[in-house]
């Protein structure tokens, strides 16, 4: 064992440490963040036009501060890009992590002095959790790989930006550096399928010891080595043994990517985001994520059936309950407040205060009044390939099919197959009553002969890489929607049914 796994040990426990002594007092650790905050940023533009003078608690912070989105922080964020300080907080942001969206075009999210270290240490607080954990530090020796965004930036008001993994790219601790693959030559290399050759040109030969990216991406760069060597993957890299991801849920890609290795390899999830990393997995038996509640960042959350309400119950940590979908809201080290990333999340447990991700607000089909959700429609899918062992799926989505003649509407399944199920009507059918069974809705309008069941539409090999392609998204950080309320997606998909 090197240096630097023998070190890593002790180094765990004292960080570990700190994580739990933060995580055992969930609401005074909130309570200084909000202080902080307000304090912080008393002076700035927002601060200003927001009496955050007056601000006292979390009471009048709500009466104060109203729930927003990007369109609604975007006049201040315009203030800063025609070169204004102090606008939302304090002097002006470190970089911009340039994103995209379907409402808002493209995104320009800050990230300042104070809130980049968030964005590094949680990473690192994860994996020094599971060395604490497991024991296991070996990784440290070998070799890792960051599937990631280019690194290349530009700059906007004297500001840089690029993309969020990019960005942070810049910043992996020097221990790390060294063992880093791919190069930052290749990493700028902008065409993904180019990149991944360029990738497995520079990792075939060494000890690959964790891979970290977006689980659909790293089943690409799998892919695409065993097409070379005509090998699984743990024969070609057999120290192999972590594998970091986020992004995505894994559990639709899980069997795929582990038929793929030749065996199972621990993981850990994590859940950044531009606008701030929020959780990260901290067991292995246990799928729930330690929220982040140390890390410059306030959280709020708003039960999903008021979002959008003109007053919506606004709850701090210390109000949630366990099982209950919410939209989580953050006010932050960066800068945003009152901000709905537009994600959902259920806890899981308070003792410590964990999440899961249950989906995008705005990824939903009620297209009938069913409002199927995205942790509805992945657990369905899951629960049904437990009973058709034979199947392995690479990627899917759900859209509806909406028809003027009564009973005859349906939600329909794209799914690409590695291996599809060998009775595809009782797979659909299996399908359907799992969903009917996690959404009583979608039961009721199944019954009621409004909905006929569901369809599954086989897609022929490769159809969401050649998708995701034609829209400019393929590779990096960038996700197919699990589903949708609308056929913009379903109908381009129609081009590659078989």
């Amino acid at each position: 064992m090197g240096i630097k796994a023998i070190l890593s040990k002790p180094i765990a426990r004292f960080f570990i440490g700190k994580v739990k002594r933060w995580s055992a007092k969930p609401v005074e650790t909130q309570n200084k963040v909000f202080k902080r905050l307000i304090t912080s940023a008393q002076n700035t533009q927002f601060g200003k036009d927001h009496h955050f003078d007056k601000i006292k608690d979390y009471e009048s912070f709500k009466q104060n501060v109203p729930i927003r989105d990007y369109e609604g922080h975007r006049p201040y964020v315009d203030k800063i890009l025609e070169g204004k300080d102090d606008v939302l907080w304090p002097g002006k942001p470190l970089y911009f992590s340039k994103t995209s969206g379907t409402t808002s075009g493209v995104k320009y999210i800050p990230i300042t002095k104070a809130s980049m270290p968030a964005h590094i240490n949680a990473a690192r607080d994860a994996l020094l959790t599971y060395i604490d954990e497991t024991g296991k530090s070996e990784f440290f020796d070998g070799s890792l790989i960051f599937l990631s965004g280019s690194p290349e930036m530009e700059k906007k008001a004297g500001i840089y930006y690029g993309r969020l993994s990019g960005i942070v790219n810049h910043h992996i601790p020097s221990v790390l550096q060294a063992n880093q693959l791919p190069t930052y030559d290749t990493n700028c290399i902008e065409d993904w399928e180019e990149k991944l050759d360029k990738i497995i040109d520079e990792t075939l030969d060494k000890r690959m010891m964790l891979i970290s990216g977006i689980p659909p991406w790293v089943q690409m760069y799998f892919d695409k080595i065993v097409a070379r060597t005509g090998k699984k993957i743990k024969d070609v890299f057999p120290e192999f043994n972590l594998f970091v991801y986020g992004g995505v849920n894994f559990e639709p890609y899980r069997k795929k990517l582990y038929e793929t290795i030749g065996k199972e390899v621990d993981s850990i999830e994590l859940y950044p985001a531009s606008e701030g990393f929020i959780a990260y997995q901290n067991a292995q038996d246990d799928k729930g994520l330690l929220l982040l509640l140390n890390s410059g960042i306030f959280y709020e959350f708003i039960p999903v059936g008021e979002y959008g309400n003109d007053n919506p119950t606004r709850l701090s940590i210390g109000e949630v309950e366990l099982g209950v979908n919410y939209a989580i809201i953050l006010s932050t080290n960066a800068g945003l407040w009152g901000y709905s990333i537009g994600d959902t999340v259920k806890f899981t447990s308070k003792t410590p205060y964990k999440i899961i991700v249950t989906g995008r607000l705005k990824h939903f089909i009620s297209a009938f009044g069913e409002h199927v959700i995205a942790e509805e429609v992945e657990k369905a899918f899951k629960e049904t390939c437990k009973k058709f062992k034979e199947v392995e799926a690479i990627e899917f989505t759900v859209a509806p099919s909406v028809s003027p003649e009564e009973g005859s509407s349906r939600h329909e399944w794209y799914i690409e197959f590695a291996t599809p199920p060998n009775d595809l009507e009782n797979f659909e059918a299996t399908l359907d009553l799992s969903l009917t069974q996690l959404n009583t809705y979608y039961d009721d309008l199944i019954k009621g002969s409004i909905l006929q069941k569901l369809v599954v539409k086989p897609l022929l090999k490769d159809s969401f890489v050649n998708y995701m392609k034609s829209i400019g998204k393929l590779g990096g950080q960038n996700k197919v929607p699990r589903l949708s309320n609308d056929r913009k997606i379903a109908n381009t998909l129609e081009e590659y049914t078989k």
